[in-house]
């Protein structure tokens, strides 16, 4: 029976210096400073949707986990509890409007509250996809 503490005991210390280990280094990871990166790609709004809509596999080889800076009109702007989203629209498809989505920084939500339809924008964010309708951004910060 002393034989079979021992190993659970040894177990149970190997299992707790190996959650250890996975907290210190996986989920305790730093994040990146994302208003400061630089970006990778600067274009038009309309050029990266359009490069998603024709080629969905060759954008995302290109652009696909990338800090984008893109310049556009925007169309409208969704507040979602805490989150703040700038709405391109480049078309009316099935489901709505289909263009560029653009998740804000918390730290910027009282500057995209003065943002109205219609202004021209500059926006810097991390890209993360596309969902056959948008292309996803976020992380995004707003250049002046």
């Amino acid at each position: 029976m002393k034989k079979w503490i021992k190993i659970l005991a040894v177990l149970f210390v190997i299992g707790v210096i190996a959650a250890t280990l996975v907290y210190v280094f996986v989920y305790n990871k730093p994040q990146p400073n994302y208003e400061k990166l630089k970006p990778d790609y600067t274009l038009k709004a309309q050029e990266l949707y359009n490069a998603y809509k024709s080629n969905p596999v060759g954008a995302d080889k290109s652009y696909l986990g990338k800090m984008i800076e893109i310049s556009g009109t925007l169309a409208k702007l969704d507040n979602r509890d805490t989150l703040m989203v700038a709405v391109f629209v480049f078309e009316q498809g099935m489901f709505g409007d289909a263009g560029i989505r653009c998740s804000f920084l918390r730290s910027y939500n009282e500057r995209v509250k003065g943002l109205q339809p219609g202004n021209l924008v500059r926006i810097k964010g991390y890209l993360t996809g596309y969902n056959q309708t948008d292309v996803i951004m976020e992380q995004c910060s707003i250049i002046l």
